[in-house]
């Protein structure tokens, strides 16, 4: 019940501010701004965000979420896409000078110029509202960019939720599960419902929290041999893991074959039974690897 009268609430002030600017909605950018007082606070607590750290923020919209996190973070940089937003962020941020705006699009952005301005925190979080169609792309390139991030909440569709934190074995798991848990720790942190935003969605989303291990979770000796070998296994999902691995990386059947029973892995298996530590130890045996 609280949390209805929450999102009605911010739905009606929000709806009011966006109107008084002559905001209007891109439905290509895939806007639905977050409006539920409870859901903020759920995200904030989260990020564990303290007086010492820095936010940046992906997709403020209008500007719900910054203003929270500029009354307690040290450095706020939120990066906007829509241009149409900058003067309701403006007016809602004029007082706080700890918040800096990037008006861009986040995949056009070199981070390692962006994180200067954290020089003076002592840990980075990464807070994201995330349509479905650049989740994926979003949340690797933060992954690949380089520089140090301690946790990432991201609010994304249930079903992007349930791909990230599946266990092997199920339907949910595959190629996106393990390159993402062989980085990060994940856990599901709250489901949100299509009225917590303007405009509701028509889909579930759920919050989860990513804590980036400053090593990978499992050793690999080359990156790059374990994410194409992850990509081949999941590429013929209802291939076993020897049909999938041969068309995938175009080996022969005895080569790859003697690498399974190398690794101790049956050959019959699918790849959404293999487990983060089966791909790394699949991974260090092919050709190529020192």
């Amino acid at each position: 019940m609280t949390k209805n009268r929450d999102a009605d609430s911010g739905n009606t002030g929000m709806r009011a501010m966006l109107a008084r600017h002559g905001f209007r909605f891109k439905k290509q950018l895939g806007q639905n701004f977050l409006v539920d007082e409870n859901v903020v606070k759920k995200i904030i607590a989260a990020a564990d965000v303290g007086s010492c750290d820095g936010v940046f923020e992906i997709g403020p919209g209008a500007g719900a979420m910054t203003t929270k996190l500029a009354d307690i973070a040290r450095r706020v940089v939120a990066v906007e896409k829509d241009r149409g937003l900058m003067p309701i962020l403006d007016e809602r941020l004029a007082d706080r000078n700890n918040v800096e705006l990037i008006f861009a699009d986040v995949l056009d952005l070199d981070l390692s110029k962006v994180w200067p301005a954290f020089v003076d925190c002592e840990s980075v979080h990464v807070i994201a509202n995330l349509p479905y169609y650049i989740t994926t792309p979003i949340l690797f390139f933060l992954l690949e960019a380089g520089v140090p991030i301690e946790t990432m909440i991201l609010m994304v569709q249930k079903e992007v939720a349930d791909r990230l934190a599946a266990p092997p074995g199920g339907k949910d798991y595959g190629a996106l599960t393990v390159s993402v848990q062989y980085r990060c720790d994940v856990e599901k942190v709250a489901h949100v419902s299509p009225g917590s935003f303007v405009p509701s969605p028509g889909v579930e989303s759920t919050v989860v929290r990513l804590r980036v291990r400053r090593d990978p979770k499992v050793r690999v000796v080359d990156d790059g041999q374990f994410h194409r070998i992850v990509k081949a296994a999941f590429a013929l999902r209802r291939k076993t893991i020897l049909n999938a691995l041969c068309a995938g990386l175009g080996m022969r059947k005895e080569e790859v074959a003697e690498l399974l029973s190398q690794a101790e892995i049956v050959a019959t298996r699918r790849g959404e039974t293999l487990s983060l530590q089966e791909f790394a130890d699949l991974a260090n045996l092919f050709p190529g690897n020192p």
